[in-house]
C-alpha cells in the first residue's frame, strides 16, 4: 500500500477525513444502545469518549499515510490519540472497558466500508482497518500501563505519608483525609504490625504485602520507613493470625503487632505499642513470630517505653496491692526462693498449699502466672518498675520480716484450703 501522491488509498484517506466527524458520533451512539455501563458515565466523560473517538479517525488516516496499512509494516499508532481525554478516564473507565468502546468502533468503520473506500479499495481497508484495530488496542494497554504505575507512584508516596504521620501520632483529621485518598474503608478492627525491610525497590516490597493481603482478604496500607517495613492491617478478625499470613513480606528478624483499635483514629496507639515492642524484641530471642506487643511489656519497660512502665506499675503492681491477701509478698517470696514452692512456703510461714493458692490468685487478678518462667520475669519486672516509678500512695503489705507471733499465725491460716477441714 503505497503513500500519498500516488498511493493506492489516496481517495479512500480523502472520504474517511471528510467522514471523521460522522465516524465518531455513529460510534458514541452505537456505544449507547450497545453498553449499558456507557449510557451510566457522567456527561462529561461520555463528552471525553466523543473526543477520543474523533482523534481516533483522525489517527487511522495519519497511520495509513505513514504506512501503517501494509501487511508487513511495524508502524505503531501514536498514543496521542488517547491525549484528546484526561488521564482522570483511565481511572473512570477500566482497561477492558477501553476495549469495548475500540471494538464497537472498529465495528461501525467497518460497516461503513463500502461507503469510506474508492472503488476497489474495500478489501485493501477492511485489511488495513484489521490491523489498525490491534495496533490501537497496544496503545491503550500502553497508555492504561503508565497510568497504572503512575498511580501506583503516587499511591506509594500517600500510604508513606499516612504511615509517617500514624508515626507521629498526627491529628485523626490528617490521617482520615490521607486514608481516604487512597480508598482505605477503615473496616474494623485496625493494627499495626511492624518487622524488618526485606530489602529492594519499596514499590516491589508492598506490591508482595498488598497481593498477599488480597488474598486472606484484608485491607492494608504499608510504607517503608529506614530498615522497618510498617503495614497496617484493617478488617482483621484477628490481626495477629492475619500478620502471620503476611510473614513472607518481611525481612529476617521480629515482627512485632500492635494491639487492635475500633478505628485508623486511634492507631497512633497501635503503632506506638509495635515500633516500642520491635525496638525491645531483641532483648527476648525466643520471641514467637510474630508477637503481640503486650507480650514484650517487660523488655519495653526495660527499653524506656513509658506506655509499658505504666501498664506493668497500673495493671500489674497496683492492681496486686489492691488484690491484698498477701499476694504482693508471696510473690516476693517465690521469686527470691528462685520458684521453689516450698521454700516460698518456708520463707512466709505458711503451709505450701496456701502459696499454691495464692500464686493462682496472682494469675487471676493479673494475667501473669508465677509458675511460667517468662510470666515471672514479667511480674519480676513489674514488681521492680512499681517500686521505683512514684506513684500515688498504695496500701503495703505488712512485711514478713516484722511479721509477731500472732500476725505469722493468721497467715498460716489465711485462704488456706485446709482451713475447712
Amino acid at each position: 500500500m503505497s503513500t500519498p501522491g500516488g498511493g493506492e488509498l489516496s481517495a479512500t484517506l480523502r472520504r474517511i477525513e471528510r467522514s471523521a466527524g460522522a465516524l465518531a458520533t455513529s460510534s458514541v451512539a452505537r456505544m449507547d444502545e450497545t453498553l449499558p455501563w456507557f449510557r451510566a458515565l457522567p456527561a462529561d466523560q461520555r463528552s471525553w469518549v466523543m473526543l477520543v473517538a474523533q482523534a481516533g479517525a483522525s489517527s487511522l488516516v495519519q497511520w495509513l499515510r505513514e504506512g501503517g496499512g501494509t501487511a508487513d509494516s511495524t508502524q505503531e499508532v501514536s498514543d496521542e490519540v488517547f491525549a484528546a481525554a484526561p488521564q482522570a478516564l483511565a481511572r473512570s473507565i477500566t482497561l477492558q472497558q477501553t476495549v469495548a468502546l475500540i471494538k464497537v468502533t472498529i465495528d461501525v468503520v467497518e460497516e461503513q466500508v463500502s461507503h469510506l473506500a474508492a472503488e476497489g479499495e474495500e478489501q485493501q481497508l477492511r485489511e488495513a482497518v484489521l490491523r489498525f484495530s490491534r495496533e490501537i488496542a497496544f496503545s491503550a494497554a500502553r497508555v492504561y500501563a503508565r497510568a497504572a504505575e503512575s498511580r501506583g507512584a503516587w499511591d506509594a508516596r500517600l500510604q508513606a505519608l499516612l504511615v509517617d504521620a500514624l508515626l507521629r501520632g498526627d491529628s485523626p483529621d490528617v490521617l482520615a483525609s490521607r486514608a481516604a485518598a487512597l480508598g482505605w474503608a477503615d473496616a474494623p478492627p485496625v493494627a499495626v504490625a511492624v518487622g524488618r525491610s526485606p530489602g529492594g525497590e519499596v514499590s516491589a516490597v508492598l506490591h508482595v504485602v498488598y497481593r498477599q493481603a488480597r488474598r486472606i482478604g484484608v485491607e492494608v496500607i504499608g510504607g517503608v520507613h529506614g530498615d522497618r517495613l510498617v503495614i497496617v492491617l484493617g478488617g482483621a478478625p484477628d490481626p495477629l493470625t492475619a500478620t502471620a499470613k503476611l510473614l513472607s513480606a518481611f525481612g529476617d528478624g521480629p515482627v512485632v503487632v500492635g494491639p487492635a483499635v475500633p478505628s485508623l483514629d486511634e492507631a497512633t496507639e497501635s503503632a506506638r505499642a509495635a515500633l516500642s515492642g520491635f525496638r525491645a524484641a531483641p532483648a527476648w530471642p525466643s520471641a514467637p513470630r510474630p508477637v503481640p506487643a503486650a507480650d514484650l511489656l517487660p523488655e519495653r519497660a526495660l527499653a524506656g517505653d513509658a506506655e509499658a512502665r505504666r501498664r506493668l506499675r497500673h495493671d500489674v503492681y497496683a492492681t496486686l496491692v489492691r488484690a491484698g491477701g498477701e499476694l504482693l509478698a508471696t510473690l516476693d517470696a517465690f521469686l527470691a526462693a528462685g520458684g521453689t514452692l516450698e521454700s516460698a512456703a518456708r520463707a512466709l510461714f505458711v503451709h505450701p498449699n496456701t502459696v499454691r493458692y495464692r500464686l493462682r490468685r496472682i494469675a487471676e487478678v493479673t494475667g501473669f502466672s508465677p509458675l511460667s518462667p517468662r510470666d515471672a520475669f514479667a511480674l519480676q519486672v513489674a514488681l521492680t518498675v512499681g517500686r521505683l516509678d512514684p506513684v500515688a500512695p498504695l496500701a503495703s503489705p505488712v512485711p514478713t520480716q516484722t511479721m509477731t507471733p500472732a500476725t505469722r499465725k493468721s497467715a498460716q491460716t489465711e485462704d488456706d484450703p485446709r482451713r475447712s477441714l
